[in-house]
This record gives C-alpha cells, structure tokens and sequence, in this order.
C-alpha cells in the first residue's frame, strides 16, 4: 500500500500529462494539501498566494489546475453552440449522489429546460409586478430597526437583519410564504439548517475524492446530523405543498415549473430540490453583499459620505425609493460593483471538468477529466486574483473606478463575474440589484451609521467554507430627524 502511494505521488510529480504546469510539488503529488485547506477554510486565500507566485495558471492538485485570466472565462464557461460543454463537477455540485436534478447540478439538456421554465419569474416584467410584496418587508425591516435601536445607542448585528430580509422575500417568492425572520426578529429553523449545510457541503466536497473513506463516512453520520437534514427536507415539502393546493395559484419564481411538472415529469423532489435551490441563492449571496458594502462603507468615511448626499438629495420622501428611482443612484451601484470585487458573495471556485477528449484553454491543451475551477470575483485586502496585474490601487475600496474614473482605466474588468457567465449565468441577478439597492438606500435615507468597535477587521476575520463565514456585523444606526 505504501509503495503504491509513493509510486503514485511520484507520477502525479514528475510524470503526469499535467506535469508541466507549475504548483507547489506537494499539490502535484497529492490531493491531501488541497482537502485541507478546504476544511480549514482558507483554500481561496492560499489559490491567490499561488498565483501570485505561479502565474495566471497554477496546478492545485494532481488533477486540477486554478485559473485567473479573463479570457478562461470565455474558453470554459461560454457559450460554445454544438461543442460539448465542460461539466459540472460532481464532489462540488452533487455531493450526495442520489440528490434530485436541479438547475444548479443538471446537465447542458436538462439545465436549459429548467432556466427557460424559470427566467419568467426573474424577467423584468415580473419583478416589477413582485415589487409591492418585496417592499413590505423592506418596510418591516426598517421598522424593526427603529424599533431596536434606541436611537443609536444599541448596536445592531445587520447580518442578522439582512439575512431576515432576504430570506423573507425569496421565501415569499419561491414557496409562497415568508419565513417569519423579519416578524419575529429571528431565524427560522429552515434557515439555521441552510447555514449549517454550507458547513457541511465543504466535508462533502471533500470526502469526493476518496470514494472509500467517502462509504465510511456515511456509515459513521451521527444520527443526529441526518435528522437535521431529514427536518429541513420536510419543512420545505411543507412549505411547497401549501403553495401548490388549489387556489394558491400565483405568479412567482416557481410558477413555471408547477405549470410543466407534469410535461416534464418533475418528481416534487425535483421541485423541491429547485426551490432551495432559489432559497439559498436569492437569499445568502444578496445578503453577504449587503453586509459587505456596509462594512467597506462604514471603514471608509469618504465613501460613505458621498453615497449618504447622494440618496438624500435625490428623495425628499421614503415613498419615493421604487425599484425604478433607485436606478438614478450611480454612485450606489458604483459602490456595489466594487463591493462585488472586493468581496464576492461566492467566494469558492466553480470547478467545471474538461471533457473527455479534452480540449485548449488559453491557447493551451488540457487533457480530459481535469478539474477547471474559476473564480467569480477578486478580494482587495483578501484576494481571490492577483490584485496587481488586475486592478490600479488594488487594496483601496474605490467605487470611482466604476464610474469612468481615469486613474483606472487600465483596470481588467472582465475578470470580474460574480454572477458567473455563459449559458449557466445567474438568473437572479436583477432581483439582487433591485433588493440590493432599495434596501440600502431605504436604510441609509433613514439612519446614520457607526460601525461597532467589535465589529472593526469584521472582513478580515472571515473564513470561508462554500460561504463566507461571517460574525456579526455590529452597527450603530441613529435615526435621522426630519
């Protein structure tokens, strides 16, 4: 056994076709570095050391090479009509095996059936149609923050109060029903389980590449642990049972596949398994992001300056925030975008596979079956990409490079796709925007805002396992008198 892991860590070193691309020869000998640095939370920050060290293409286990170059982007995520498609990889999409298809882990045919039935639900027209719904509780949410935050004198965790909002918006829009976060100013059981999936999703991934010790692990899951996993399940198939009984009928994120369900012979695992899907999507990623931009504004007074004018000088009332005003806000979205590259709601790569007769990326053949993970933003202080080579004033939270600023004109912006790219790009990106924009302008029109001592290096404190692993995010909101 022994001479047969050393036998194998020596070719994987010295004479695998992958051989000649550069790395750290422990990664290329063995995929041990790589699964722990991924249970340790710390795998995107050690692929940006790695590329700086390496270059644009770095091999980061024996059958895997990192990718930060924007025109990769286009070789293995666009679109390439009649030419097989570099799949999803299976540890990272489809940990458990028997899970049922969904939009995130089907394949090219399936994938484009299920985004047709669900682009409706996100179409401009419909989230137009949804905007009263999801502005009451953005309503709730900036009451309940009047209401606890005793005119600043208590700081509020807006992870917490983020989290609740988004959560009860796509809950509203994906299973017809919120959660009841932002009413009882807590997290639903459903939502706890999500975050503790996340978790769990890293051991999962990880455990993948030993199919052995994958078939122990299973056989050793506390019993405890799967009747979590058991809860949620039947919590959500509560949930999409009461939005499909006679009478519920509505427009929303799901209508289109329980109007084809039959058609399409989708199973209510099916159905269930997409709406978590639009759950943890809609939901996690938008309200990182919203975190995220409040602390970068809150560390850099300047900027939060000039976002605070902007907004108070272009409402003279709260009623006039709409999902159409807030598109006057430029320095908004300019604060947005660099929120989105310095700190990228999905940190993790997107591993794809290369098919099996292989094919070039960057110029360059890559044999079948090797692992091609992409990452969708970069990290200023943090890093997911090679600041210096990408980006003028790298580690400096600047949202004018956005808005035409000169001193950035040399700066790679195609390298930044937080919502992914090609046939498998995010269809929730205009909700996010929308949710994203009403939300902080609602809520810096109605407070001033102080970070919390405890909160201070709130960003550099995070490790990340499929999700950033964020603390509170401890804020003190002063109402403004009118």
């Amino acid at each position: 056994m022994l001479v047969r892991a050393v036998g194998r860590a020596i070719y994987n070193a010295f004479f695998h076709p992958l051989a000649a691309f550069p790395g750290p020869t422990s990664h290329a000998m063995s995929r041990i570095p790589y699964c722990w640095k991924l249970l340790r939370g710390t795998m995107p920050y050690d692929i940006l050391s790695l590329h700086e060290r390496y270059g644009d293409v770095v091999r980061v286990a024996p059958d895997e090479l990192a990718f930060s170059n924007s025109e990769a982007w286009k070789d293995i995520m666009g679109h390439n009509p009649g030419v097989e498609e570099f799949g999803k990889l299976s540890n990272f999409y489809r940990p458990v095996e028997e899970s049922p298809v969904n939009i995130v882990n089907a394949d090219r045919k399936d994938h484009g059936v299920l985004r047709k039935l669900l682009s409706h639900g996100f179409s401009e027209k419909s989230l137009r149609a949804q905007e009263p719904m999801i502005q009451v509780y953005i309503d709730l949410l900036v009451q309940r923050l009047h209401e606890n935050c005793s005119g600043g004198a208590t700081a509020l965790d807006l992870t917490a109060w983020y989290n609740w909002t988004t959560f009860d918006i796509i809950g509203d829009l994906a299973f017809g029903e919120p959660f009841g976060c932002l009413q009882n100013s807590e997290y639903h059981p459903y939502v706890h389980l999500i975050f503790e999936s996340a978790r769990a999703g890293t051991i999962f991934q990880t455990i993948g590449f030993y199919p052995t010790l994958k078939k122990i692990f299973w056989a050793m899951v506390p019993k405890s642990a799967m009747a979590r996993f058991v809860r949620q399940t039947k919590l959500s198939m509560a949930k999409l049972a009461r939005r499909m009984e006679p009478g519920n009928e509505r427009s929303d994120l799901i209508e289109g596949l329980l109007l084809n369900k039959e058609e399409l012979n989708l199973t209510i695992e099916n159905l269930q398994s997409n709406s978590n899907i639009l759950i943890m999507a809609g939901s996690e990623t938008t309200a990182t992001l919203l975190a995220g931009v409040t602390y970068l504004l809150l560390s850099n007074p300047a900027a939060l300056k000039r976002l605070t004018g902007e907004v108070r000088s272009t409402f003279d009332n709260e009623s006039d925030i709409t999902m159409t005003s807030v598109n006057q806000l430029t320095y908004m979205l300019a604060c947005l975008n660099e929120a989105l590259r310095v700190y990228p709601p999905v940190p993790t790569g997107l591993p794809r596979v290369v098919p099996q007769e292989g094919r070039p990326v960057l110029g360059r053949y890559i044999p079948g079956e090797v692992n091609v993970p992409l990452y969708g933003g970069s990290l200023t202080s943090l890093g997911l990409i090679p600041q210096q080579k990408h980006f003028t004033e790298p580690y400096t939270f600047c949202p004018e490079r956005f808005l035409g600023d000169p001193r950035f004109a040399n700066d790679d912006y195609e390298i930044l796709q937080p919502f992914n790219v090609g046939p498998r790009n995010c269809l929730g990106r205009n909700l996010a925007y929308a949710e994203m924009r009403m939300i902080l302008a609602r809520i810096v029109f109605n407070f001033d805002l102080s970070l919390a001592k405890d909160s201070e290096g709130w960003m550099e404190r995070q490790k990340i396992f499929l999700f950033w692993q964020k603390g509170p995010l401890n804020v003190h909101l002063t109402p403004v008198a009118r």
